[in-house]
């Protein structure tokens, strides 16, 4: 009873502090819809990776048509029509590293089965691997079409050939062998006989899906403020001992033990206001802004456990941080260190995926990369509370050491 009257005390000072109150309840808020749409951009944006190709269309015919439909829809190139002297004269200026050239007898040469000449030209410092990159797409395209056109040639040699024979000319006539060619052509690009399909091999569990990035920044952003509570857990008992609270409480008939843990159940409650809050503002409000709505999870006891878990450990760290600092400005100093600069290294802003691939190890020795992990494989991809036991266990793992370390280092005086 006597830690529920300290508790509920520094509660009241807290709640009757508006500065406090916005840090705590209001900025995450606004973090997360910074963060969340910045994400989401990334996440949504389809850049076109494609290499520019200007084409300068001398012809205009049937052709040249067919050659362009053919770049586009082979990727690895952009097909951008320009006029000849605006495309030379960026060419010159280096504003355009390469252009194809139609000739104006291409569709005329290719029906006639005569050899047509298509210019590749390329600027002296274009990237040669581009261009190489290119041409290959470009001879891809017009053996095809030249394939084709060849076909379509002998085709229509044969239907002549044909309609010279009396008997059976009307079931055999040019046009009909050309319409049945150009249909089969039409349905070989839709219908490939061949299928060619590309794995890679990976060992299981190896990869996996990745998760909306605009939904990480709430876990990670809730994350973050609810460890900033350990800079309130550890300025309030600071105050304490300047005005010499602590020794008054020392003098009455309560243990240490009782007064800790009068000093950390407020931060238990703020942080799991804090979490309710974030998440209702998720699910509801995210949608205000035009965001994607976030989704608590399939296991609602899980996830309280995970964030009951966090807050004690954000407590123990607020109690480490007391034990450890001997002056305001050292709380200040280290809470900026300890909440922020290890909470952007445990995913506050970076998608922990991210850091696991470039910092490797070195994330997994922070109690906020933990917490992100547990919160994200919840709340973002459906798993239970088996599924994040480990998660778990090293945060109560970091909650022990922080309290024990700041049990020891403590100056109740």
């Amino acid at each position: 009873m006597k830690s529920l009257s300290v508790a509920l005390k520094d509660l009241q000072i807290m709640l009757t502090d508006r500065g406090e109150l916005i840090q705590l309840f209001l900025l995450p808020l606004v973090f997360i819809i910074v963060f969340s749409g910045a994400l989401g951009a990334i996440g949504s944006g389809e850049e076109d990776t494609r290499l520019p190709l200007p084409i300068v269309d001398l012809d205009g015919g049937e052709a040249a048509e067919a050659l362009q439909a053919g770049l586009e829809a082979a990727g690895g190139v952009r097909p951008e029509i320009f006029d000849q002297a605006e495309a030379q004269r960026q060419i010159d200026g280096n504003e355009i590293s390469r252009m194809l050239v139609i000739p104006a007898d291409f569709t005329s040469g290719t029906q006639a089965g005569q050899v047509v000449e298509l210019r590749l030209v390329s600027h002296p410092d274009a990237d040669t691997q581009e261009t190489e990159a290119v041409r290959l797409v470009v001879v891809g395209v017009t053996s095809d079409l030249a394939l084709e056109q060849q076909i379509m040639a002998s085709l229509r040699q044969m239907g002549e050939m044909q309609a010279n024979v009396q008997e059976g000319g009307e079931v055999f006539n040019t046009e009909r062998v050309l319409a049945q060619a150009r249909s089969q052509f039409e349905r070989a690009q839709t219908q490939p006989l061949i299928d060619i399909s590309q794995t890679v091999p990976t060992q299981s569990g190896e990869r996996e899906e990745l998760p909306d990035l605009d939904l990480l920044a709430i876990s990670g952003i809730a994350v973050l403020f609810v460890f900033a509570t350990a800079q309130v857990t550890a300025r309030s008992i600071y105050d304490e001992k300047k005005v010499g609270s602590f020794r008054r409480l020392l003098a009455a008939p309560m243990s240490k033990s009782s007064i800790l843990a009068g000093k950390m159940l407020p931060n238990i409650v703020v942080g799991l206001i804090q979490f309710a809050v974030i998440f209702a503002f998720g699910v509801f409000g995210m949608r205000l802004f035009g965001l994607s709505s976030a989704s608590i999870g399939n296991d609602l006891l899980a996830v309280f456990l995970v964030c009951l878990v966090i807050t004690l450990c954000s407590t123990a760290l607020g109690i480490l941080l007391a034990a450890i600092a001997r002056t305001e400005n050292q709380i200040g100093g280290l809470s900026t260190l300890v909440v922020w600069g290890l909470g952007i290294l445990g995913g506050a802003f970076i998608p922990i995926f991210i850091l696991d691939q470039y910092l490797g190890p070195v994330v997994k020795l922070v109690p906020q990369y933990w917490a992100n992990r547990a919160l994200s494989s919840l709340m973002l991809r459906g798993l239970g509370l088996a599924d994040v036991a480990i998660e778990i266990a090293v945060l109560l793992g970091f909650t022990l050491i922080f309290f024990l370390i700041g049990l020891w280092r403590f100056d109740f005086d």
